[in-house]
């Protein structure tokens, strides 16, 4: 992700590794910054954090191997046995929206 975006990476908690931050505001009014895009290791899988919406990777979510998807999170089973051009192009659209 460092690669891709440029960014240090950032402790944000005490699970997650981001990269870059973006501004929040919901209509209610809260507000507040979150990392532009972040992941944490799980015993089972590892959480990608991204912006957009992610059933618009289509094709090349269909790359990646075992997955699942959340909202603003992709679940992969093994990062490292997933197709590693479609998922750096995943982390670079993200990140791209995150930016506006």
């Amino acid at each position: 992700m460092g690669e891709v975006t440029g960014e240090p990476p950032a402790m944000w908690g005490t699970s997650i590794v981001g990269f870059g931050s973006r501004h929040y505001k919901y209509e209610s009014g809260r507000e507040g910054d979150v990392a532009a895009i972040g992941f944490a290791p799980r015993k089972a899988q590892t959480v990608l954090y991204l912006t957009g919406d992610l059933a618009a990777y289509g094709k090349m979510l269909e790359l990646l191997g075992p997955h699942t998807l959340g909202k603003g999170c992709l679940y992969v089973k093994r990062v490292d046995q997933a197709d590693q051009a479609a998922l750096r192009e995943i982390i670079a659209r993200s990140f791209a929206a995150a930016a506006g």
